[in-house]
């Protein structure tokens, strides 16, 4: 009897032991969590990927960044440091994840409306399977069409819910910071196939194309039936289903077209699991600023934060103008002497080294045709007039870019706020040659810090004070109105002449060369 107390008194003992380091480890782990979650990453190594790694393992972004320091590729940047901490977070999730199995499993015959053949299948198809069969269900919302609830009015079981997805992130900061360096840095270290990158124009062409391409494929709606279809939460789904992590470059709102879809869009990418990394020179409160209908895209903003975390990248310096090693002469000012003759000069020398013969190209977008007049190769000499100043935009720039390495561009104007057509076809197409790595020669009437002028124009100043008069705006609603003020344009153009100040420079010219890929 002795022993048995004796063996219970051990076994006691045992467990308070066990169970004081149970406490111990426990309270250890949530304060480094605690930690994490404060961002209290200013100084030392992250909490929490150190609690994770052992020996001299440590995080493949930091090695890849401190590798690219060590070369004088980078400058050393602790606000640059501090974001990669908090992405390599995410990049050890997003080795595992997959949203397919838990987010994205609609039953098959809601993939896609296309599949259905008529209107009456269709129909049936929204119909409950129950004692309610008989009656026409009305959705008010795509999701709860598209959602898998019990069938059955008697059915008690209860759906498990699902677990939140990763959050994603969401980095800003003023021109040339590093952004799209470290979202770039993070996705080639992703180890998911099942990951895209793309820049955010880009992106919302495709999601129109799609919506229009849904939208063709629907059954004809017969007189006297009134049942409402929405593709935009189908297209998510699409998206859903090719992809689970999407890193958007550029994360900027100008046209209202896409302001108007952006919240039902997100809203279905996040329920079907996609994370979302971006960078934006905006914070998401100044997102579509000033915009038209502001009101109704607003709710987006909350629908992001709550899905993405904000790193602020405000390091006080654009890398992109400190002085690196230049190319050699690309941007030329049409009032120096000779400056024409040197810009046919470079064309002719880039041009012997292609293998085909000075002619005008055609390309085909979408069914209309967009004409170039002089190209050889990989290589086009084009004006700013058949750049800017006909009815182009970012799909047929984004065509441009995929044929042509080196674009010259001829005539450029000091953009004025009256400008504002002509200065949005101007960044959109910088932007979209920047992240295709196109190579751009300019020939322009002013020097590049001051090709944009924000003086405005007589002509234009009259014909918006006759439409505010025709809308009955005062001067203080005007004020606040992109549509008047210019100050989209202004801010992007800081962007844009930062990113041309890049692309005078050796490294990026030679990233361009697509003759040695």
């Amino acid at each position: 009897m002795a022993a048995s107390h004796a063996s219970y008194l051990t076994t006691g003992y045992l467990f308070r032991v066990i169970f004081k380091e149970i406490s111990l480890f426990k309270r250890s782990w949530c304060a480094g969590f605690k930690t994490v979650r404060g961002c209290s990453l200013l100084s030392g190594p992250h909490p929490f990927l150190s609690a994770s790694r052992t020996g001299n393992e440590r995080s493949e972004l930091l090695s890849r960044y401190d590798s690219l320091v060590c070369s004088a590729s980078l400058r050393e940047d602790a606000q640059q440091r501090t974001a990669l901490y908090q992405l390599e977070q995410l990049n050890r999730v997003m080795k595992d994840y997959n949203n397919i199995p838990m987010y994205v499993s609609p039953p098959k015959d809601y993939s896609l409306i296309s599949q259905f053949r008529n209107d009456s299948e269709l129909e049936n198809t929204l119909k409950p399977r129950g004692r309610e069969a008989d009656r026409r269900v009305k959705p008010s919302r795509p999701e709860d069409i598209l959602s898998n609830e019990k069938d059955d009015e008697n059915d008690t079981h209860e759906e498990v819910p699902k677990p939140q997805p990763p959050c994603g992130h969401y980095i800003y900061g003023d021109v040339g910071t590093g952004k799209t360096m470290l979202m770039d840095l993070f996705y080639s270290c992703v180890e998911n196939s099942r990951k895209k990158r793309v820049h955010f124009n880009a992106f919302m062409l495709d999601v129109h194309r799609r919506i229009h391409k849904l939208k063709r494929s629907l059954p004809k709606r017969r007189i006297g039936k009134m049942t409402m279809y929405d593709p935009i939460f189908l297209v998510a789904m699409e998206i859903a289903e090719e992809t689970c992590l999407i890193c958007f470059d550029e994360f900027q709102v100008v046209d209202v077209a896409d302001a108007m879809i952006l919240k039902q869009l997100f809203e279905g990418l996040f329920k079907c699991g996609v994370v979302v990394v971006a960078t934006s020179n905006r914070p998401p409160e100044e997102l579509y600023k000033n915009g038209l209908q502001r009101a109704a895209f607003v709710p987006f903003i909350g629908v992001l934060k709550k899905h993405c975390h904000a790193i602020n990248l405000n390091t006080g310096k654009d890398y992109r103008t400190i002085e690196m090693e230049l190319a050699g002469r690309l941007y030329y000012i049409s009032s120096e002497p000779d400056a024409e003759n040197a810009v046919n000069t470079l064309f002719e020398e880039l041009a012997y080294r292609q293998n085909d013969v000075t002619r005008p190209r055609v390309l085909k977008v979408h069914g209309r045709e967009v004409t170039l007049s002089l190209t050889c190769g990989t290589m086009a000499d084009c004006t700013f007039q058949e750049l800017c100043e006909r009815p182009l935009g970012a799909v047929d720039y984004l065509e441009i870019a995929q044929h042509f390495d080196t674009v010259i561009i001829r005539n450029v104007p000091q953009l004025r706020v009256g400008m504002k057509d002509q200065a949005r076809r101007f960044i959109t197409l910088i932007d979209n040659f920047y992240d295709q790595k196109v190579r751009v020669v300019m020939l322009a009437d002013a020097p590049l810090d001051c090709l944009f002028d924000q003086g405005p124009m007589t002509g234009e100043e009259a014909r918006d004070r006759l439409m505010l008069d025709e809308l009955g705006l005062t001067d203080e609603a005007s004020s606040r109105l992109t549509l008047f003020t210019a100050e989209e344009e202004t801010f992007a153009f800081q962007r844009t002449v930062s990113r041309l100040t890049e692309m005078q420079t050796e490294q990026y010219w030679i990233r361009g060369d697509r003759s040695k890929k």
